[in-house]
Formats: structure tokens, C-alpha cells, sequence
């Protein structure tokens, strides 16, 4: 039995009946606050049209007239746990994922010639901070179960569940395969039969090595412990100045004395205040021995 309040709810949703309307200022102005609150995303006005094009076909399905009235639903759903989960499914409709196997293959080919050397066959822990579907986290696995002598492990990390999904399955189309080398691409992957034939599957015992869950970068991340190496890309170009600083300084937090960050090419710490971070070369950092 549904609870009164639960009935309400439905009530409310069912009543608005009707087409979805397009967006007022005022009201992209709630969702634009909301998310950053919630995500530290920063939506420019220009990306009403995203908004709309992205939270329409929820709306329809609700049966929601409005773009108010759905965040009102979104805001004071009655069930808390109902909320949390129309909540992060906002979320993952307005966050964008995209990545695909060694991306920025530069970072590979150093970690390989400059890392492995000094990690000298020791465990390490690797962190894929914005993990999106996984590709990234199980490039550098391909790329450490080949070479490097020691134990690791990777954690994976989204704010994203839908991508997580994704990610701890494995599997993709096979279209995405075009950047994997093939020795890994024999070794690692497994192309799928049947009605999944446009699809390869990641093999179970590089699986077994990456761990992937959800995680908010502008808040506490002690629990994920310390890492070896840290990839952070692509990511903070969504962030605002603010945001950044907040997500720099967090990550940083779970990286080992000396440990490395790794941005994306087209990023920059410059002007955040990340002392403890020495400049290696672009878009590579190592945390200073002597950093608290």
C-alpha cells in the first residue's frame, strides 16, 4: 500500500497532464543552481537548450506539463528515497560522459617509461577520478597487466550511476575498439555472438582488478584511501573557478607523497591554489614529497 503521502505524489505528477513546455529563464535558473549545488556543474545560460532536449522525455514520462512543476516534484517528493533516485537520475541526464580507450595516449606512454621504473615493482593503487563508462580505468589496466611486475589495483569513480553501470559490465560496441592496440584487443576483449555480435565484452580477469563507485569530487573522499597515480581529465573544463578548487584540493588529498595527477591536455591548475602539486611537465604533476 502506498503511504498518503506517496498518493499524493502520484496525484501530483498524474494531474499535469499535456505537452512539455520549453523552459522560462527563471525556471532554467532553478535547474542551473540545483546542479551546481548538487554536482558543481556550471550551465551557462546558453545550455537552456541542453536542459530541455535532455529532461523532455522525463517529463513526458511523468506526465509533467512544466518545467517548474517537475522540479518542484524533483525538490519535495514526499518518498525521500524516491527523490534520491529522480535526483541522481537528473543528474545523470545533465552530466556529459564522453571518453573512449587511451585517450590521450601521451599519458600511457609515460606512465609506462617514467612510472613503472620508479614504482620499482611495488603495489600501487590507481584512481580514474571521473571514470564516465570505464574505458579509461581498463586502458590502464590493459596497460599494467602487461608490464608492470607488480600488484595493483584501479578504482573507478563517476557521479554518474548510469555510466558506472556501464562501466563495471565491460561492455561496448564494438565501434569503440579502434584505439585499443591489438595485442590488447586479442588479449583482453572478447567479441560478443548473437544478438550482442556489435559488441566486445572486457575479460573477467582485468575486470577483477577495477573497482568502480560513485563519488561526488567536491566532497570528502577519504574513504577511497591513497593513491599512486591519479587520472583527473577532462573533467574540470564543467567546473567553475570555485569548483575546481574545492575538487583540486580533494583529490589531492588521496594522493601519496609523491604520488602523480594526471589532467587532460586541455586543462590547467593555473591560479588554483594547489602548492603541494609540483609542475612535471604539461598536464603532469606529482605531489611534493614533503606535502602534509
Amino acid at each position: 500500500m502506498n503511504s498518503q503521502g506517496e498518493q499524493k505524489d502520484l496525484a501530483f505528477v498524474h494531474q499535469m497532464v499535456g505537452q512539455t513546455s520549453t523552459i522560462s529563464d527563471a525556471d532554467f535558473e532553478l535547474y542551473r543552481n540545483w546542479i551546481y549545488q548538487s554536482a558543481g556543474i556550471s550551465l551557462t545560460p546558453t545550455k537552456k537548450a541542453l536542459v530541455v532536449g535532455r529532461l523532455s522525455s522525463r517529463l513526458r514520462e511523468l506526465g509533467v506539463t512544466t518545467y517548474r512543476d517537475y522540479f518542484e516534484y524533483l525538490t519535495t517528493f514526499t518518498n525521500q528515497q524516491e527523490r534520491k533516485l529522480e535526483q541522481q537520475r537528473v543528474i545523470n541526464l545533465l552530466t556529459t560522459n564522453e571518453t573512449y580507450f587511451f585517450r590521450e595516449e601521451a599519458h600511457f606512454t609515460y606512465i609506462q617509461h617514467s612510472l613503472f621504473a620508479a614504482w620499482a615493482g611495488q603495489p600501487i593503487r590507481c584512481w580514474s577520478a571521473a571514470s564516465s563508462t570505464g574505458e579509461e580505468a581498463y586502458s590502464l589496466a590493459m596497460l599494467l597487466d602487461s608490464h608492470y611486475p607488480g600488484r595493483w589495483q584501479i578504482v573507478g569513480t563517476d557521479i554518474n550511476s548510469q555510466v558506472l553501470h556501464i562501466a563495471s559490465q565491460g561492455i561496448y560496441p564494438m565501434l569503440r575498439h579502434e584505439h585499443i592496440p591489438q595485442v590488447y584487443l586479442k588479449k583482453y576483449c572478447r567479441k560478443g555472438i548473437g544478438s550482442k555480435q556489435d559488441t566486445l565484452k572486457i575479460v573477467h580477469s582485468l575486470r577483477s582488478h577495477v573497482k568502480f563507485e560513485r563519488a561526488n569530487l567536491q566532497r570528502s573522499l577519504d574513504d577511497l584511501g591513497l593513491f599512486d597515480l591519479v587520472f583527473l581529465r577532462n573533467v574540470m573544463i564543467y567546473f567553475d573557478k570555485s569548483t575546481k578548487q574545492r575538487v583540486i584540493t580533494n583529490v589531492a588529498s588521496r594522493l601519496k607523497n609523491g604520488g602523480i595527477l594526471l589532467i587532460g591536455h586541455s586543462e590547467t591548475l593555473n591560479g588554483l591554489d594547489c602548492n603541494e602539486l609540483q609542475l612535471l611537465q604539461p598536464s603532469i604533476y606529482q605531489k611534493r614529497s614533503n606535502a602534509d
